[in-house]
């Protein structure tokens, strides 16, 4: 089966057919690093971190950009030029770019304990200013821009004459022309559905840049169409980012990057659904804003104890990227336990040794289990469907745990079949799904002091010295590790 994926700008699955055979450019709008991250922060960047590791899985050589917006973002349909970071930086004492500092620091922080792997380019919207400028000049060479007062505005009456504006979001340009607020300071716009391309700075405005028209700063659209452009060209393979960016942000993207570049820019738009909370949006109105810190501490009011950033992973990829995904204390305490029962397994398996015998002894069972495997990339090739796989890892946990415990062989299912289950946990759970032992590195390093400790029991048992032995295994069982002999000499262990 080929890969399809759902284009939000069809609404249809489409069969993914890069530009460029054997390679993918992918560009997801990034954090707007006025603020700490929160757990709405966590979905689309676990997402595209999975999709980018499939891609790479799937052979593809990706460009995955990914920007850090650190200038500007007013909101077209909120208070009028309202400078988030500006804002933020005053509120706080601070320069802003100290402010961008931090909180970029801050959200690299979080995606390394998500275990993301970096974007290939991290752009920023203030290290693009010369870009997004030439770009303002394109369009408005194009006929499809103005200039009032210092300000530029795109023409979207003018656009949709021609282009079909609205086809993203599935909003209708006569329907946004009655329901659009009349905002302060918008009287300069020659139609209330216009967005603003760079704006006037006015007197107290602290981040501002020399223009052809004045000294201003950049709309938040012009700087995704720049960085994109810039590292991707005028058309690449893949746009991602939240639902909550289709309008007016991705729409407004395509207007101005297809004016400028005479080309829409992206051939799939790929969109993850919201976050509600106790099935409530979250928000500041309801108290409900969950910061990453605070989820990784326990340290809200919403929460009965700290969770850890893989628990959050395994949470998030047990619903489809299109699904809403409601987060709660209780569903989150589920996803603990259900992680931890699926990694034991998973350790559990890749210390199986593999029998002798090639084909299994229970043709059932062997059939049942080769079935599960062979969906496993179908599912993935059906739209990243990673719920679907984590089922069907689920499925085969507890025959894993029966082989464990000896109530099944690993005979009956053949060293074949053993084999590719050992290959797909790991290539499924670690290297595509990203995720690791809750402990991470920490797990590595005892893993390491575990095998050493081993090593020194079986060398205590083999001259006899049966103190030092008993000594090694009850000393760690007085710290919540157990330890076990197995048949053969062999020992296993595990935690409490």
């Amino acid at each position: 089966m080929a890969l399809q994926i759902f284009n939000s700008y069809s609404r249809q699955k489409e069969v993914f057919t890069p530009i460029t055979p054997g390679h993918v450019g992918m560009y997801v709008c990034g954090p707007t690093v006025s603020g700490e991250s929160h757990l709405g922060h966590a979905r689309p960047y676990i997402t595209f971190d999975v999709i980018y590791r499939y891609l790479m899985y799937k052979g593809y050589k990706v460009r995955y950009v990914r920007n850090i917006t650190d200038a500007g973002h007013f909101e077209e349909e909120g208070r009028e030029a309202e400078d988030k970071v500006s804002k933020k930086a005053l509120l706080e004492k601070i320069e802003p770019m100290e402010l961008v500092q931090k909180y970029t620091n801050l959200f690299h922080w979080a995606m390394l304990q998500f275990n993301c792997i970096e974007p290939s380019i991290e752009p920023t919207a203030t290290g693009h200013i010369i870009e997004q400028i030439s770009m303002i000049e394109k369009i408005i060479d194009e006929g499809y821009a103005y200039v009032e007062n210092g300000s530029v505005y795109f023409d979207v009456k003018k656009y949709a004459e021609k282009y079909p504006y609205g086809k993203l979001s599935g909003r209708v340009l006569d329907d946004l022309l009655e329901t659009t607020r009349v905002l302060e300071g918008q009287e300069e716009k020659r139609d209330k559905a216009d967005f603003a391309l760079w704006k006037k700075a006015p007197p107290e405005h602290i981040m501002r840049w020399k223009s052809p028209w004045g000294e201003g700063f950049p709309g938040w659209h012009i700087e995704c169409s720049a960085m994109s452009t810039k590292y991707l060209g005028t058309q690449f393979d893949i746009h991602g980012g939240g639902m909550d960016l289709l309008f007016p942000h991705h729409e407004s993207e395509i207007a101005q990057s297809t004016i400028c570049n005479h080309v829409a820019p992206a051939n799939y738009w790929v969109h993850n659904n919201m976050i509600t909370i106790d099935g409530r949006k979250m928000g500041k109105s309801y108290n409900n804003v969950i910061k990453l810190t605070e989820l990784f501490t326990g340290n809200h009011p919403l929460l009965t104890q700290a969770y850890s950033p893989m628990t959050v992973r395994f949470f998030i990829l047990q619903s489809h990227y299109r699904s809403t995904l409601d987060f709660s204390n209780d569903a989150l305490l589920a996803a603990e336990k259900a992680f931890k029962r699926m990694w034991e397994a998973h350790e559990t398996l890749q210390q199986l040794p593999l029998p002798q015998n090639e084909s299994g002894k229970d043709p059932a069972l062997e059939s049942k289990l080769n079935g599960l495997l062979m969906e496993l990339e179908s599912f993935m090739d059906d739209d990243f469907n990673s719920a679907k796989v984590l089922a069907n890892l689920f499925e085969m946990v507890p025959v894993i745990n029966s082989f464990k415990d000896k109530i099944l062989s690993t005979e009956d299912a053949g060293s074949s079949t053993l084999k590719q289950m050992k290959q797909n946990f790991k290539t499924y759970l670690e290297d595509i799904f990203g995720l690791k032992n809750i402990s991470g590195a920490d797990h590595d390093k005892l893993k390491a002091v575990m095998d050493l400790l081993i090593e020194i029991r079986k060398e205590s048992k083999a001259k006899k010295d049966f103190s030092t032995s008993d000594k090694i295994r009850n000393q760690l069982l007085e710290n919540g590790i157990v330890l076990k002999d197995e048949k053969g000499g062999e020992m296993s262990w595990g935690i409490q």
